[in-house]
């Protein structure tokens, strides 16, 4: 599948998972057709997110969805990922290349048009673009909790690389993130802390697709 086919992208949150591991939640979201994978479990240890990391990467493998691994590109690359999610913060896309080679999946956090363009002429090749609405589940500076629809169509005209909206998503608003221009949707809490992570995935992907 292509970067621009992906409709649905799961962020993983240890702390969010009602008592699972990331491993139950993350199969469970294979099973209910999710198409990307990220690796985030702030609040953990480095080794704890390397070992969960490897055994994601078997799941993911065997259902031929990509997995990608925030911020660190060290652990990225210790775990063969497929690429790795940067933020404003982080190191440069040039760096993500030069340590993982020119065909690894590089995307990056971005809230504005200027971050955006910059980082597509960097050679992202994919922006999460958020936080579009409220959350909690993330820090996330003041100015960018809730940079709301009108954002996302911003960025998408400014950009010609993918666009996936991250921040507050759910079912029942991800359709306004789609026909804002945004190719799919990333959420954490709407799958991780779920009754029933397969089934909030498919309402997700059901939800996107009708868009």
């Amino acid at each position: 599948m292509n970067i621009d086919e992906w409709r649905t992208y799961l962020v993983t949150a240890a702390t969010q998972s009602a008592g699972r591991d990331t491993e139950t939640v993350v199969a469970e979201a294979l099973d209910g057709g999710i198409d990307v994978v990220q690796l985030r479990d702030k609040g953990t240890t480095a080794r704890a997110r390397y070992e969960t990391g490897r055994r994601l990467r078997e799941l993911t493998a065997a259902a031929d969805v990509p997995l990608v691994v925030d911020d660190r590109i060290d652990l990225a690359a210790a775990v063969d990922a497929d690429g790795v999610h940067l933020g404003q913060s982080d190191l440069p896309v040039s760096v993500a290349r030069d340590r993982l080679g020119e065909s690894a999946i590089v995307g990056v956090s971005a809230s504005t048009v200027a971050e955006a363009r910059a980082a597509a002429d960097a050679g992202a090749d994919y922006l999460g673009v958020g936080a579009v609405y409220a959350t909690g589940s993330k820090d996330v500076p003041d100015a960018d909790n809730g940079v709301g629809t009108d954002r996302v169509a911003a960025v998408a005209d400014a950009v010609d690389i993918p666009v996936i909206g991250i921040g507050g998503i759910d079912p029942d608003n991800a359709a306004s993130v789609v026909a804002a221009g945004a190719s799919g949707v990333a959420v954490l809490s709407a799958i991780t802390a779920a009754a029933d992570p397969r089934a909030a995935t498919a309402a997700l992907a059901d939800a996107v697709a009708d868009a």
